[in-house]
């Protein structure tokens, strides 16, 4: 099977957190749109399933069972994709960790510590190590997740809403460093389907029907349908001139600030 539209032809995607929701949405809209595909993800099974599954699009696929929470583990993500896939033209990084519910008073150091490292630690480290690849692409795309628990605020997910409001600063602090290097940052923040937040659903389904009536399009996005084409635009040359910007894939429920 070849990609339809073939928007990323000859590109080399790397995408963290791709064994299911966004991430694995995001993956496989790439493959579909021509690119090869590195697949980094905690689960050895989902990473080996998104990977088998960008194949079945006749693309190739490197599967990466790394913890992003490691340094070493986001190294070798990188260098393994470039070894594999000759390159990288677009980095990804939608891994993400959290446990709500805990207010600051009761955070631990350690719990503390391993949401910033999954989240944004480990885009510190996968930038830093994907640099000169992205540099001598000369078509570099990075993109980002911020998220509305950073730009609204979030009680009892405190840790996790600062580590994304850091990726913000980080990612519009870059796309100024990087741009004399044809490197692009930009960042989607979204309100979607993904398996968490259908789990919680599932369980207050009262709450999240009153919580999906307030946002103006009336539904929680679908990471296939809605989020992935967002991130297939941000890899392209469509946006080739836009870095630095947080696109609100949200169906109206999130207040930009």
């Amino acid at each position: 099977m070849t990609a339809s539209l073939s928007r990323l032809a000859g590109r080399v995607a790397l995408v963290t957190g791709a064994g299911q929701g966004i991430g694995r949405a995001i993956a496989l809209a790439f493959a579909r749109e021509g690119a090869d595909v590195g697949v980094a993800e905690l689960d050895p099974v989902k990473a080996a399933s998104t990977a088998d599954a960008v194949r079945a699009q006749g693309r190739r696929s490197v599967c990466l069972v790394a913890d992003v929470g490691v340094r070493a583990d986001c190294e070798r993500s990188v260098a393994e994709t470039v070894r594999e896939l000759g390159g990288l033209d677009v980095l990804v990084n939608c891994a993400a960790w959290a446990q709500p519910g805990i207010p600051v008073a009761e955070t631990p150091d350690d719990l503390y510590q391993r949401t910033f490292d999954v989240c944004m630690t480990s885009v510190f480290w996968t930038m830093r190590a994907a640099y000169p690849h992205l540099k001598k692409s000369g078509r570099g795309s990075v993109i980002n997740f911020a998220s509305n628990a950073g730009t609204e605020g979030m009680a009892g997910n405190a840790v996790y809403a600062a580590t994304k409001e850091a990726i913000r600063g980080f990612s519009r602090s870059l796309a100024r460093e990087w741009g004399p290097d044809g490197i692009r940052v930009n960042m989607i923040r979204p309100i979607a389907a993904s398996p968490s937040l259908a789990g919680w659903a599932e369980e207050n389904p009262k709450l999240a029907a009153v919580q999906a009536r307030a946002i103006p399009l009336g539904r929680f996005g679908d990471c296939d349908a809605d989020i992935a084409p967002v991130a297939v635009f941000l890899a392209s040359d469509e946006s080739r001139y836009l870095t630095a910007v947080t696109l609100p894939a949200d169906g109206g429920g999130g207040q930009e600030r």
